[in-house]
């Protein structure tokens, strides 16, 4: 699903040639040569990625095999030297992250991590508004999902923690990649409270149980002293915006809201007269609303997030410049929905203490 969504995207980046696809489901390539035969790629299928990587040498890999895979799949691929983008979680296993990580620390090539919810025009707005210092130095950030469960996979492999890194790592390892990415800071303790409540409870695969979680409450301390929580719930596909993000700092409130694309502003409220007016003149909540292009949002389901992210993987290329999401920013999201699965397991806090800086290691 998610290759496909690439590929729908990849159709929209000028100088970009979609050359080959490489899956081991006949059932997926079938419907890979359906949409390529559709956009009018012209496409070699391969079974396997070794396959293709033989017979094939592509300037660029994009990696979205599912998630307790990526660590085989990309060893092959960074020994051709080709440019790699790797989907979210960058690792399943946080040792094996961070051994990516390493290897990628001294990669030749451009090594990107698709941690794209930076990406969706909203909350690319929002974070630079939050940025620009509008809300002041931010002391609350709050993200809530709201949404449906996980959708069917080949072999349905996410439904167990093995091959996900347990949903905090598969679903969330987005958020907590925005948490740090909005407060420009490292966190350092995590406390979380979560179960499987609801979802996938009546299914059986090879007679057990599937063992995802489906809703918690995640709370991140920052090392400056800002407190980050996630608010998920997979149960509730009934929800008018599925994501809401917002920042609260001395100055005021920023948030965003998706699908609507709303970002409001409410500064503090100032004192307020006898007839209820303020008498120091600031004015109440404004909401500023950002488009997203609709050939973008068309082509995948993440609000136009996928093409601006594959936008700025290929001047990256192109141009030659340092990847915007880096193998440290993977390893760090994989390492905090680790600790959040941890704290769940343990009903206690964990602290965070990355162990990601290389120098000097062989």
């Amino acid at each position: 699903m998610m290759g496909r969504e690439h590929m729908a995207n990849l159709a929209l980046i000028d100088g970009a040639d979609l050359v080959a696809i490489a899956d081991p489901d006949a059932g997926s390539r079938g419907a890979a040569q359906a949409l390529a035969e559709k956009l009018g790629q012209h496409v070699s299928l391969f079974e396997s990625s070794e396959e293709l990587l033989s017979k094939d040498r592509p300037d660029a890999v994009i990696i979205a095999s599912p998630n307790h895979t990526h660590s085989d799949v990309v060893k092959p691929v960074m020994e051709t030297g080709a440019a790699i983008l790797l989907e979210k979680p960058m690792c399943t296993d946080v040792e094996d992250a961070k051994s990516l990580a390493k290897a990628a620390r001294h990669y030749a090539n451009t090594f990107w991590v698709g941690l794209e919810y930076r990406y969706m025009p909203p909350v690319t707005r929002f974070i630079e508004r939050v940025h620009a210092g509008e809300a002041g130095d931010i002391k609350m950030l709050a993200i809530r999902e709201h949404r449906f469960p996980f959708l069917e996979k080949v072999g349905d492999w996410n439904r167990f923690n093995r091959n996900t890194g347990g949903t905090l790592v598969e679903k969330c390892c987005h958020f907590f990649d925005l948490m740090r990415h909005i407060l420009r800071d490292e966190p350092v303790r995590v406390f979380a409270s979560g179960a499987q409540d609801v979802n996938h409870l009546d299914e059986q695969y090879d007679g057990e149980t599937p063992d995802i979680i489906d809703n918690a409450f995640v709370t991140i301390d920052f090392e400056r002293g800002a407190r980050a929580m996630l608010d998920l719930c997979m149960f509730a596909e009934g929800s008018e915006q599925q994501e809401e993000i917002s920042a609260v700092g001395p100055m005021g409130k920023l948030e965003v809201k998706l699908p609507q694309g709303g970002i409001i502003w409410a500064p503090r409220a100032g004192q307020v007269d006898d007839a209820g007016q303020r008498i120091d003149g600031r004015p109440g909540s404004e909401i500023e609303t950002v488009d997203t292009p609709a050939d973008a949002l068309a082509a995948g389901s993440h609000h136009g997030a996928t093409y601006f992210q594959q936008r700025d993987f290929h001047d990256c290329l192109v141009n030659g410049k340092p990847p915007l999401i880096t193998d440290q920013d993977g390893y760090r999201s994989v390492l905090m929905g680790a600790a959040a699965q941890q704290s769940i397991a343990i009903g206690q806090p964990v602290d965070i203490i990355f162990d990601d800086h290389f120098e000097g290691e062989d």
